[in-house]
């Protein structure tokens, strides 16, 4: 894949290379941190002085269904030995899935100083790259947050019920499967989560994994981006779009993509997603 410079990103600065990691795993002003679906992964190997954040346990209040809040990530950010100035490289497996959700769930809480390892925990070990099972210790740090806003990059079902009715795009970034019904879960999982199949009216079905190259999980080019989601799905960088798919991690990713790699000005990921859609009373499906 071309250099991320050569790609033609609106905002290029949010994607590293497994290189630029590379020459930075013992710069201080850096922190790596993997998020992974799979929590085997992390102590099985990582790379060198990265930490984890688990999308479960750090990111999701035990209780109610919600994120954590400003005390919680300022509890995470202080034990994982962050600073606000601090640059926080995330990655993981599924081709950064939970790395963008990560991403997406910081960035509610304005830690803006934030990146993407371009091709994630797969990249590096194709390249050979060093792992180690060591668990690193960090300085505890004193981290200060705002309060988390979810006005911006956040929806929920009664503005995906608003959407609906002004017929502002939608995308589901789901399986062809799921959006049609067929699946209510992802293919290779067992189906669960959802009492019915379908989609939500409106929504056009663009698989989250089109954004990427198949072969090492890099992001394709603005330009290729360009022809799937505004040349094939019709968006425009000025459209006001909420992005989906069953519990938020995947459309975080294609939300990353709208929002910084393809420059839309107002893209929100529907983190309630089809587990919540689904399993509710009297709203409208499509199949």
């Amino acid at each position: 894949m071309s250099d991320i410079r050569e790609r033609n990103y609106a905002h290029p600065e949010v994607l590293v290379s497994t290189e630029w990691v590379a020459q930075h795993l013992n710069d201080p002003n850096v922190r790596i941190i993997e998020s992974n679906e799979d929590p085997l992964l992390y102590p099985s190997g990582h790379i060198p002085g990265a930490v984890e954040v688990d999308w479960v346990r750090d990111l999701n209040d035990p209780l109610m269904r919600d994120y954590i809040n400003k005390e919680q990530f300022e509890e995470l950010m202080s034990r994982i030995g962050v600073t606000p100035e601090m640059t926080v490289v995330f990655y993981g497996d599924k081709n950064n899935w939970w790395a963008t959700y990560a991403f997406w769930v910081f960035q509610l809480f304005g830690h803006t100083n934030a990146k993407i390892m371009d091709g994630g925990r797969l990249k590096w070990i194709k390249e050979g790259r060093p792992l180690t099972k060591e668990v690193p210790q960090y300085p505890r740090t004193v981290y200060k947050a705002r309060e988390r806003d979810d006005s911006k990059i956040r929806a929920f079902r009664d503005q995906v019920l608003e959407h609906i009715r002004a017929r502002k795009p939608l995308v589901d970034v789901r399986s062809p499967e799921e959006y049609r019904g067929e699946r209510l879960h992802m293919p290779d999982y067992p189906n669960e989560g959802a009492l019915r199949g379908g989609h939500i009216p409106g929504a056009v079905n663009v698989p989250w994994s089109r954004a990427v190259n198949p072969e090492d999980g890099t992001f394709k080019s603005a330009e290729e981006l360009r022809k799937i989601y505004l040349e094939e799905v019709g968006l425009k960088p000025e459209d006001d779009v909420i992005v989906y798919c069953r519990i938020g991690e995947r459309s975080s990713h294609t939300w990353f993509v709208l929002k910084y790699l393809l420059g839309f000005e107002k893209v929100r990921n529907y983190d309630g997603s089809w587990t919540e859609w689904g399993n509710m009373v009297r709203v409208p499906i499509e199949r």
